[in-house]
């Protein structure tokens, strides 16, 4: 349960950081950390049914930074492909 957790968190901080480098993307901070948290766990979902779980089963700090860079990178990925379509939908 700690590591879907920490996935949704750092999804969501993920979000974010990806709404604050793509500022044409961005969905405002609401919309950053939820597309965010979707991505997160998404993101951590998606590595462990690829076998790349990256040790996200535990509590050791290898397990922990797994868990972080997946919900980060699932995260930033998601709010930049929802911003993506939302900016072409508006075009």
């Amino acid at each position: 349960m700690l590591p879907l957790i920490i996935q949704l968190i750092s999804g969501a901080v993920g979000g974010n950081l990806a709404g604050s480098l793509m500022k044409g993307s961005s969905l405002g901070t609401l919309g950053n950390s939820l597309a965010g948290i979707l991505g997160g766990g998404l993101g951590g979902q998606a590595l462990g049914l690829l076998g790349m779980n990256m040790g996200t089963g535990g509590m050791d700090i290898a397990s922990i930074l797994g868990s972080v860079a997946s919900g980060g990178v699932g995260g930033g990925i998601v709010m930049a492909i929802i911003g993506l379509i939302r900016g072409a939908m508006n075009k």
